[in-house]
């Protein structure tokens, strides 16, 4: 039996947390969610009180949240090199910008999708400053190397890496220089195409007219 049980809908960021599973090469079984009525019910709740998706339960932990989910899989399963050690210099820019990504970039991109943007003296107040410095750091980040922490792939580039593609391909983040060859690059392995493959295969079915 897989030690590992995924929470999900096809149709929400528990595209990355499959993603990230795909990545570590464990078997895992998958539990499916509908909004506002599984997703919503006490069973659930018991798991995340927020009643949204992802979640994993991986024996009697449980973690909820698609960047702690990738940090998580990352160190739970070491062999698969997708998170520098403790030890490691890396280790300071991977969560510096696992965080980032959480955070800033989270709250910017939906700020600015909801048409509100801090004024000068508000972006004092919000930890993000602003959507274009967002993007702006951003731009810089993966102009850095192939990947986001240079030549070595990790979860970061799933994290975050999910992030830059969304939003490019749904218009919510601006098409900047580099973001379209990164993510070219990121979605081109074998773990994002399977496991992109099957949340297609889960997506409901339309009717055709």
């Amino acid at each position: 039996m897989a030690d590992i049980t995924f929470y999900t809908n096809p149709m929400s960021r528990g595209q990355i947390a499959r993603w990230m599973l795909e990545e570590v090469g464990q078997p895992y079984e998958t539990v499916l969610l509908d909004y506002g009525t599984t997703m919503k019910s006490p069973d659930y709740l018991a798991i995340n009180p927020m009643g949204k998706v992802p979640a994993i339960r991986h024996g009697e932990v449980v973690v909820t949240e698609g960047a702690a989910i990738c940090a998580y899989l990352a160190d739970a399963f070491p062999d698969r090199q997708l998170a520098p050690a403790p030890r490691d210099p890396l280790r300071g820019s991977y969560l510096r910008w696992m965080f980032f990504g959480a955070g800033p970039v989270e709250h910017a991109v939906t700020n600015h999708y909801l048409k509100w943007d801090p004024s000068p003296e508000q972006s004092m107040m919000v930890g993000y400053g602003g959507y274009d410095t967002v993007l702006g750091v951003l731009e810089q980040l993966v102009a850095t190397g192939p990947y986001l922490l240079g030549d070595k792939f990790s979860a970061l580039d799933v994290y975050l890496g999910s992030q830059i593609s969304w939003g490019t391909q749904f218009g919510t983040m601006e098409k900047r220089p580099g973001f379209e060859e990164y993510v070219a690059r990121i979605t081109a392995r074998p773990a994002y195409c399977k496991a992109k493959d099957t949340d297609a295969a889960l997506m409901p079915k339309r009717d055709s007219a």
